[in-house]
């Protein structure tokens, strides 16, 4: 039986092939809830709408740590005090690899106080 994304590690980004097709990436899109791909195939998005500054801190900080464990670091953008929108994508393949869906599930997997 296959693992699932949050008991994967990821892969170091370079060596590891090509970029995912559209088919592969809507597949593992699927066990990644509210993430979304980018019209270009490019990257995976996930906005959070945090219940505040504080939150919206915390969750980077939260995020951050996986990133560094897993080494591979999406772009954080922070806009209006609490609109949070994370970026993942595979720079080395200028598109997505599984590694983009783990850390996604990853992240998913982690509190975060949501403006209500």
């Amino acid at each position: 039986m296959d693992q699932t994304l949050t008991q994967k590690k990821c892969q170091p980004c370079e060596g590891i092939g090509k970029a995912l097709s559209t088919n592969e990436a809507q597949e593992l899109l699927a066990q990644t809830p509210q993430w979304k791909i980018s019209p270009d195939n490019k990257m995976i998005v996930r906005e959070f709408q945090m219940k505040n500054f504080l939150a919206a801190v915390k969750l980077i900080n939260q995020v951050a740590e996986i990133a560094e464990k897993e080494n591979h670091h999406p772009d954080v953008h922070l806009t209006g005090y609490r609109k949070l929108r994370i970026e993942l994508s595979t720079h080395a393949l200028q598109g997505l690899s599984e590694n983009d869906f783990i850390l996604a599930a990853k992240i998913n997997e982690l509190p975060a106080e949501l403006k209500k």
